[in-house]
């Protein structure tokens, strides 16, 4: 802590906030923000100055990332943006004003409930308007606000009994209206809505017909920390450049993600970026788009000229002479060699990649060039493992023959002395495996460690796979149709699809890929964590149940 600089506070307190999350917070319909979808809002609306608006703004998540997204342009957030929250729960009214305090925000956050009160309205237009509002909620008194000049384009279906059959639309009109005449909105939605009939198809044509709907992006299940639902986030632009007006740009990202446990799926820092990437080159900034791919090429270039095998050679023989004392090292002494040679050629290879010059051709050839190094990589990392297993082996080996020595000594003093020097042999062994482990963590990473890429081959591979994700994708650097990915979709195709925002009925399915980082036996080790875990699990909901039954029956 006292080592610590930058909003280190703020950051623990955003920590926690997840933590309470998972546990407590949601309730009809409300459930709390992951960072990573707040951040994905913030990044592809860019809010840099100006008012912002969320009238759900829940524990502040929204004005928090708006405010780190601030800092990275090396600017003060409260004096580029001013805040403006309504939050109908008073206890997360309360964690809201702390989480801006501990970051240092100031903000206007009033206790309303935004379906009848409006207490910011005389600060409206907003050039930001950015929120997770409760999904399907069907308890809006349609009376109460069908005069409300939020809702310009109409009340969505109204029941029998006098209520919003669902409460979606009114959220979609009442974030419209905030907006300034320039302003943008990211609204995380239900993925029901994007395709709802009845009266809900007739609002949602006229948002659309405004030209004002910007971005669809679709995202899979398990991003929320106490729902398994998929959802949707609406984007719309007001100040959209004008050949834009009569386009959406479909973005179907269920299939990016990574898992962070077996229940909670997020975005890595690299995959928002890459989406992000994507929105600029619908927006025409190829020149950000080519900096991304740049800026992944040299970090990729420059961990792979770091990489240095010297430890790890050093290690692997001094534990090889060792076993070679008490066993049949052949395989190993052969591997080491072979590792060495290898080891030589990447170097060799590595050494000669060029720095990458900022321009789509010079890219392309750089990555074309880096593809044969990132397969030697591949191929180290596989050597490295296999000559970890043949050390353990030789290690289990040389116990075995030395406890069985041991045990045929006739002689109880013999067969002590000989057990001390057994056991100082095995003692060694230990030693050199965990020094192999330790140099092995340079190359191939921290086994602890999931969610961060480290170890200098495998931060190559990943950067410069981040590199060929965006580059296959868009090779010349400007937006195209991907299969299953992205599509540019004008009003005319809309219409024929009854005004349908569901990215995934654009995009079509993307072609299944194979994925080469694949371990076999990693996934049946969680396999059979997750099975433990089950069994456990049942086993203490089996006697609960008998222990109230019983309780039932006295």
């Amino acid at each position: 802590m006292q080592k610590a600089d930058g909003d280190v506070f703020g950051r623990i307190y955003e920590y926690f906030l997840t933590q309470f999350a998972d546990q407590k917070a949601h309730d009809n319909g409300e459930f709390f923000t992951p960072v990573s979808i707040v951040e994905s809002i913030v990044n592809f609306i860019e809010p840099t100055r100006g008012k912002v608006i969320d009238p759900a703004c829940g524990s502040g998540g929204v004005f928090v990332q708006s405010a780190h997204f601030v800092e990275a342009m090396k600017a003060n957030p409260n004096e580029r943006l001013t805040f403006y929250g309504m939050e109908k729960n008073p206890t997360t009214l309360r964690l809201a004003k702390m989480n801006l305090a501990v970051h240092g925000l100031e903000g206007d956050i009033q206790k309303a409930i935004s379906y009848y009160e409006d207490p910011h309205k005389a600060h409206a237009p907003f050039d930001y308007v950015m929120a997770n509002p409760p999904f399907n909620v069907d308890e809006i008194d349609a009376e109460k606000i069908k005069d409300d000049k939020r809702l310009s384009f109409g009340l969505p279906g109204v029941n029998k009994g006098g209520k919003v059959s669902n409460g979606n639309y009114v959220w979609m009109s009442f974030f419209h209206s905030y907006l300034s005449d320039t302003g943008r909105a990211g609204i995380v939605m239900s993925s029901q809505a994007s395709s709802a009939g009845g009266q809900e198809a007739k609002v949602r044509e006229a948002m659309v017909r405004t030209g004002d709907m910007d971005i669809m992006l679709a995202i899979r299940g398990n991003f929320f920390y106490t729902r398994t639902v998929p959802c949707e986030i609406w984007f719309m632009d007001k100040g959209k450049r004008e050949h834009l007006r009569d386009k959406v740009l479909m973005l179907d990202a269920r299939q990016v993600f990574r898992k962070v446990t077996r229940k909670i799926c997020d975005f890595s820092p690299e995959q928002e970026k890459n989406l992000t990437s994507i929105v600029w080159l619908y927006r025409g900034q190829e020149d950000r788009f080519v900096g991304l791919v740049q800026d992944y090429l040299s970090t990729a270039r420059d961990e792979t000229q770091a990489t240095n095998f010297a430890d790890l050679l050093e290690v692997l023989g001094k534990a090889c002479t060792h076993f070679a004392g008490h066993g049949d090292v052949a395989e190993l002494k052969t591997g080491i060699e072979k590792l060495t040679a290898d080891a030589k050629a990447y170097g060799e290879a590595a050494a000669a990649l060029a720095q990458p010059d900022a321009s789509i051709g010079a890219l392309t050839a750089a990555w074309t060039a880096m593809q044969p190094l990132a397969d030697q990589a591949k191929t180290l990392i596989k050597e490295i493992e296999h000559l970890a297993k043949l050390a353990q082996k030789a290690q289990e080996a040389a116990t075995k023959t030395l406890l069985a020595d041991v045990g045929a000594i006739e002689s109880e003093d013999a067969q002590k002395k000989a057990l001390a020097s057994a056991r100082k042999v095995i003692s060694d062994g230990k030693k050199h495996l965990a020094e192999i482990a330790e140099a092995r963590v340079a190359l191939t990473g921290d086994p602890e460690i999931h969610l961060t890429p480290s170890g200098a081959l495998k931060r190559f591979r990943y950067f410069e796979g981040q590199a060929d994700w965006l580059l296959s994708r868009f090779p010349e650097g400007r937006l195209r149709d991907v299969e299953g990915l992205v599509k540019l979709v004008d009003q005319a195709e809309l219409a024929e699809n009854d005004y349908s925002l569901t990215p995934g009925r654009y995009v079509g399915v993307a072609p299944e890929e194979d994925d080469e980082d694949f371990d076999f036996e990693e996934a049946i080790k969680e396999i059979h964590d997750e099975l433990e875990t089950l069994n456990a699990e049942a086993a203490e909901l089996a006697e609960t149940i008998a222990k109230n039954f019983a309780e039932l029956i006295v």
